[in-house]
């Protein structure tokens, strides 16, 4: 091996390049990265876990990647991670902030600075659990600008429930002392508190049904 050829390979060993192609139905996926005056052929990236667990996100064509060619032979090189670039900036600078922004605008951010997770711009999301979901807080506050729906056979609230407004559709029970106020109770087409009874006399006679 003469000095060029050697110099060739260490050269080769870790380069910048980017993606220009992304076959996902491989298996594995893999890529090709232009490099120089070079394009790889197909070649895998890196993930985070490939073992019990298993992570996935695939490059993109376009994206500036770190190239790392064992023995500096391109052909068995692998992607090992993404560069920012003049084209691509990083979605945040701050210091302690984890941002991740999605190319429909939806970004995910937690920064330990302040203590904040937020997930803004998305679409929808879905949690599904087998067992049971928990969520604690000294406050919490659910806005919909529609309708909240809770499909369940029992809602179960074991302190006080205050409301604008409620509508009760099919029947129920009361159980325990009510008080009324500011208001009035019509059962029946009936105010409860104003109607009147007809026929009283004393006695033990009964009166007349309300009017």
């Amino acid at each position: 091996m003469n000095l060029n050829e050697l110099y060739r390979l260490i050269c080769n060993l870790i380069r910048i390049g980017t993606v220009t192609d992304v076959d996902l139905a491989a298996e594995p996926p893999v890529a090709r990265v232009s490099t120089g005056d070079n394009t790889t052929d197909w070649i895998r990236w890196a993930a985070l876990r490939a073992g019990t667990a298993v992570t996935w996100w695939a490059p993109s064509p376009g994206e500036q990647v770190l190239l790392f060619a064992p023995c500096g032979d391109l052909e068995n090189a692998v992607i090992m991670g993404s560069l920012y670039s003049d084209s691509v900036k990083p979605p945040d600078n701050g210091e302690t902030s984890n941002v991740t922004l999605h190319p429909d605008g939806a970004k995910v951010l937690y920064d330990p600075a302040t203590g904040a997770l937020a997930a803004t711009g998305i679409k929808s999301a879905t949690v599904e659990a087998s067992d049971s979901i928990a969520a604690t807080a000294p406050k919490m506050t659910c806005t919909a600008t529609t309708s909240i729906t809770l499909d369940t056979p029992e809602v179960i609230c074991t302190k006080k429930l205050s409301c604008s407004t409620f509508e009760m559709k099919q029947g129920g029970k009361m159980t325990g002392n009510v008080e009324h106020s500011g208001g009035s109770i019509t059962s029946n087409g009936v105010v409860v508190h104003t109607h009147k009874h007809g026929g009283v006399e004393r006695g033990g006679s009964q009166t007349d049904g309300p009017q």
